[in-house]
């Protein structure tokens, strides 16, 4: 909901301003100290009950509507990059995380759908209804629509999984459109900080994230070196290491010389186990 997202949304032909306006909606109501009036805190306690607090199952997104197709992807982003920590607040080594995978339904869920009822119970699902079929809501039987089909896959795809002890929750929106995915979205954004509260960790900083693009840019920078001081002299990546002074980067040298060398920045001069292939310099 920031010029990050709002900016490439408007590009794209996006109803911005609806989008606001459903997240400002959800934003009001789900301020409210009223813990069963408030979908956010109700949704953070039931992450809670479902692993225990120290993400013990998986979450697995579910929304039965192809325009949703990409909501589980968001989510997943949001959810395990807020709540995958180390450290708890106080400094104390705690692990947490809640793992999100998931896909549309019904099609993409028959990917997995026969683990979640038979195998490892290690998961809860979330399931999106969407009460209005669209447009495309076609005719399949005299009483029955493609809308009617989708809607009774999700309901027993939901009987299935419960008769089998698996948990779910689901919720229901009238539509998608805009103001609907804005308040989705506001929606699970302050469930994430309301659960992070419960377990005690911060939930608005991401030292893994920078972590990763530190070590990349050492990569890159490593990359350099081994630029610098390749010659037509052809020599191991143990060699070269050494040269660079990183010998302890034998496995990292060599990586980053196939790379060069399958684009053509390097050349490989005589294949063979990792420690004895040799590089030189283009030819």
């Amino acid at each position: 909901m920031s010029a990050v997202g709002l900016l490439p949304a408007a590009l794209q032909g996006l109803d911005i301003d609806a989008m606001l306006a459903g997240a400002a909606a959800c934003d009001e109501v789900t301020r409210t100290h009223e813990t069963m009036k408030n979908p956010s805190a109700l949704l953070a306690l039931m992450w809670y009950y479902a692993t225990g607090g120290s993400g013990e199952k998986d979450m697995v997104i579910l929304p039965y509507k192809d325009r949703l197709l990409l909501l589980s992807r968001y989510l997943q982003q949001l959810i395990m990059e807020s709540l995958g920590k180390r450290f708890d607040l106080a400094g104390r080594r705690v692990d947490q995380g809640l793992t999100v995978y998931g896909n549309k339904g019904s099609t993409d869920q028959h990917a997995y759908v026969q683990q979640l009822r038979d195998g490892v119970n290690n998961f809860f699902v979330t399931f999106i209804r969407v009460l209005e079929s669209g447009g495309g809501d076609l005719p399949v039987e005299r009483t029955i629509t493609s809308g009617d089909y989708l809607h009774g896959f999700l309901l027993g795809t939901r009987d299935a999984l419960y008769e089998n002890d698996r948990e779910s929750m689901t919720i229901t929106v009238r539509r998608v459109d805009a103001r609907t995915i804005g308040t989705l979205i506001a929606l699970f954004e302050r469930a994430v900080g309301l659960y992070a509260s419960l377990i005690g960790i911060n939930a608005y900083h991401q030292p893994g994230v920078e972590a990763g693009k530190r070590a990349a840019a050492a990569i890159l920078e490593l990359q350099t070196k081994i630029a610098e001081v390749l010659s037509s002299a052809p020599r191991t990546a143990g060699e070269i290491a050494g040269e660079i002074g990183a010998p302890e980067s034998v496995e990292t040298v060599y990586a980053v010389l196939e790379h060069m060398a399958a684009n053509g920045r390097a050349t490989l001069v005589d294949p063979g186990s990792p420690d004895k292939t040799t590089f030189a310099a283009p030819q």
